[in-house]
């Protein structure tokens, strides 16, 4: 099944969106110019989510990429509810009291974030009355802890990871007398998301990394040619520092049994994740909210099962590892992404893709063609597609189309092919999850004039 390029162009558009920082929005200038971003499906329903959002009463912007497995109800409920979370532990005293005060007397609330959102980005209504809740539970107990220290980036990071995960696995615990809302909240706490969370406030980078999606920083050196700087680790089996602090966390007996396969007792390929309850909960209380819970969720086998050698559980955390970075002038994009993207495509060549689409400039690379045998007329070929690539100008309007479409189209020379692309866009969804995973990505673009005065000040 061959797609033209326009029908290319329209699956692999479908999702994108772009928002551009107003030049002054009356506080401070941003050290962000604006940001892309796109999605890909290969389940069906996508199991990746994304958001982004202004902080309205500090400042700074969060920027997130979360992946789901076992649905895509835990990548739903944190994508819209972990940003609120960090929002309120980054809030001042007074503004909390402000707050309260406000659903005490039931006045209009202060908003607390601006979201920018793709119109395919849904949020579910019926459940924002009970996340509310547990949110003002939440600031009403920051409130009572009142230190009045100001809140540290890192700190308020890892409380609203922590606070966040303990709220879904407490909400599926007391369960509700709402049917819908009581299936919805099990579905999200039984299964599982990774997050990466970047929160950027003038030159101060800050990512909050809780499984396998990865931040990554684009770096133009002096000569012009791009670098990458990684700003997060995997949390899995490749991670040797991540293998010894789930076996530090368990009895020496359990030592062989605690990563089989590369997985979490041989199951769960994220080492951190939030919800998946299954590897936090006792076997008591996992059976005892089974069987209490409604139809649905006993007829689904994988809430039934109980992992093998479970002995001493939580065997699974949602706490973040945070880094923060200053950003220098030379610091020129930061690329979030899910799994789906690593696995496709080396940093480094991100790194310049993405370089080379947001400065307008191809630095022409001797063609590699590895081992390869290639007789003159493919030279040719190679050539003369470079000079086509180079007259089109990039036909994306959006850097994270622009790196999805060589995520899945590149070819073993690195540039992209047409027909390959065709093939992998037009592969049925029972097949597609054979060849790749869901693909998000966000590139947040920074201001280097702005950060360069920023550092200077300082």
């Amino acid at each position: 099944f061959y797609l033209t390029p326009p029908q290319v162009n329209s699956i692999l558009k479908a999702n994108e969106y772009s928002f551009k920082v107003p030049e002054f929005d009356g506080k401070n200038v941003s050290s962000v110019l604006g940001f892309d971003s796109n999605q890909l499906p290969a389940n069906a329903p996508i199991e990746d989510r994304r958001s982004a959002a202004t902080c309205l009463q500090t400042r700074g912007m969060l920027l997130g990429v979360f992946d789901g497995h076992a649905g895509c109800a835990c990548a739903q409920a944190v994508s819209e509810r972990l940003f609120y979370y960090i929002a309120v532990s980054l809030l001042p005293h007074e503004t909390l009291l402000e707050i309260e005060n406000a659903v005490e007397s039931g006045r209009a609330l202060l908003p607390i974030l601006q979201w920018h959102k793709h119109p395919n980005d849904y949020f579910s209504k019926e459940a924002s009355k009970l996340y509310f809740n547990s949110l003002r539970t939440y600031w009403q107990e920051l409130i009572d802890l009142n230190s009045g220290e100001t809140t540290d980036v890192k700190e308020a990071l890892v409380n609203a990871f922590k606070r966040l995960d303990n709220d879904i696995s407490l909400e599926a615990q007391v369960g509700d007398p709402n049917s819908f809302l009581n299936y919805l909240v099990l579905r999200v706490a039984f299964s599982g998301a990774t997050a990466c969370v970047a929160h950027v406030d003038g030159v101060d980078l800050h990512i909050a990394n809780t499984g396998d999606s990865r931040a990554m920083l684009g770096v133009q050196e002096e000569d012009g040619s791009w670098s990458a700087v990684n700003l997060s680790y995997d949390h899995n089996a490749q991670n040797e520092h991540e293998v010894e602090r789930v076996k530090m966390e368990h009895p020496k007996s359990e030592e062989k049994n605690l990563v089989k396969q590369d997985r979490l007792l041989g199951l769960l390929m994220p080492f951190r994740a939030f919800g998946d309850v299954k590897f936090k909960w006792s076997i008591e209380l996992q059976k005892r909210v089974v069987e209490s819970g409604p139809d649905q969720l006993n007829e689904n086998e994988y809430t039934k099962f109980i992992p093998p050698n479970y002995h001493t559980p939580p065997y699974l955390t949602a706490e973040p590892e945070v880094i923060h970075h200053k950003l220098r002038p030379q610091d020129k994009f930061l690329v979030l992404a899910t799994d789906g993207l690593w696995e496709t495509m080396h940093r480094q060549d991100v790194a310049r893709i993405v370089g080379e689409y947001l400065t307008g400039v191809h630095h022409q690379q001797p063609i590699a063609v590895g081992g390869y045998k290639v007789t003159l007329g493919q030279m040719h070929g190679l050539l003369a597609e470079r000079r086509a690539r180079i007259s089109s100008v990039f036909e994306d309007q959006n850097a994270a189309t622009h790196l999805i479409r060589h995520a899945v189209g590149n070819n073993e020379f690195g540039t992209v092919d047409h027909e390959r692309l065709s093939k992998m866009l037009s592969l049925p969804e029972e097949l597609a999850r054979m060849y790749r995973d869901d693909i998000t990505i966000i590139v947040v673009q920074f201001n280097s004039h702005v950060i360069g005065a920023c550092q200077n000040e300082e």
